[in-house]
């Protein structure tokens, strides 16, 4: 049923991706790999690698394009009952280089407009299956995606008065700029940050996308209604606050990371921090959680990684300051054996 609870319910759209077999620009790559590519998706699909019943919810269309997706997102466990087809809307897809996303030659195309998730709603959609997780996890991106899709987040972000206690709702931001019409648009997304109770945020897009510089207090103070609030600083590392404990503020670096690919880290962060938040840890275990299952994701050629262990994420999770602080993670890393983690000062990684 689709309502049967879970750990966690994402909401999203996920698009059929298309990689270059090898380098070059669009115009100059004679073939592509197919894949899969979507935040929500992704956060869970990384998490039901990591023993979590997920769900994902969103609309895709009734063409082979979504038949892939709602295949290859269930193949990872992942529910996919509430996945709805639209028979007059496409399926999104796009194509991006092999680079680097960072690079100056990074090309992505994007053919979503009009998609079949673009026209999610409060009344087509099935509001009992995406409350019946413990966590609901949604993105700004989808805000973007249509008036349709932000009026959705609004009614699933309402606190209806009387209504039994429903999921801990958490928030991505995840400002992507070339959805947004006008820089000023994406100022809704604080609107929708500030109802949700967990809200994960880079320091970079909240200048980028409200305009707030001066760091990590800087936007808890833009920012203070949400339990908890995980200022992410890309690889010097993630700050959270945690109302739960008084307004306590933990800083945990990020271990150093031998990248093979800069994809993918940011939803592998969220469903880290997902994952220990579903266990009770603490908030410095959360997001030491969050940076291992960033790396995992950063050591690895495409968006998905499958997450460590949970033992194996335990023990590292679980050195003290200074064999956290010379941790070295590099491809291979989360295969590694008791032995290869149990030193203080030991690099974890391959040859």
């Amino acid at each position: 049923m689709n309502g049967t609870p879970v750990d966690v319910v994402a909401l999203g759209e996920s698009m059929v991706t298309f990689r270059p077999t090898v380098p070059g620009r669009l115009a100059d790559v004679p073939s592509f790999d197919r894949g899969i590519g979507g935040a929500e998706s992704n956060v869970a699909c990384v998490l039901a690698a990591g023993g979590h019943p997920t769900r994902w919810v969103s609309r895709v269309g009734a063409d082979g394009f979504g038949d892939h997706l709602v295949e290859a997102i269930g193949g990872y466990g992942v529910d996919v009952g509430a996945v709805r087809r639209d028979p007059a809307r496409p399926t999104g897809i796009y194509f991006r280089t092999a680079g680097d996303r960072g690079g100056d030659s990074h090309e992505v195309a994007y053919y979503r407009a009009g998609s079949a998730a673009s026209a999610m709603s409060a009344t087509n959609m099935d509001l009992g299956a995406l409350r019946a997780g413990r966590v609901l996890h949604l993105s700004g991106i989808t805000a973007a995606l249509s008036a349709d899709c932000l009026g959705l987040l609004g009614t699933l972000l309402e606190r209806r008065p009387g209504a039994p206690d429903g999921p801990l709702v958490s928030f991505d931001v995840n400002h992507r700029p070339g959805l947004w019409r006008t820089p000023g648009d994406a100022r809704v997304l604080l609107d929708l940050a500030r109802r949700a109770d967990l809200v994960f945020v880079g320091e970079d897009e909240a200048e980028d996308a409200w305009g707030v510089t001066g760091g990590p207090d800087a936007i808890r103070a833009a920012l203070p209604e949400p339990s908890l609030l995980v200022v992410k600083q890309g690889s010097a590392g993630a700050v959270a606050y945690d109302r739960s404990a008084g307004e306590r503020r933990h800083f945990e670096p990020a271990p150093r990371v031998d990248v093979v690919a800069a994809v993918g880290a940011g939803d592998a962060f969220a469903a880290g921090f997902l994952s220990a938040t579903l266990r009770g840890l603490p908030a410095a275990a959360r997001l030491r959680h969050g940076h291992l299952w960033a790396a995992a994701a950063l050591t690895v050629p495409g968006d998905l990684a499958a997450p460590p262990s949970r033992a194996h994420a335990d023990r590292l999770t679980a050195l003290d300051t200074g064999a956290w602080g010379t941790l070295h993670l590099g491809p291979g890393w989360t295969e590694a054996t008791e032995a290869a983690d149990s030193g203080a000062a030991e690099e974890v990684r391959t040859p």
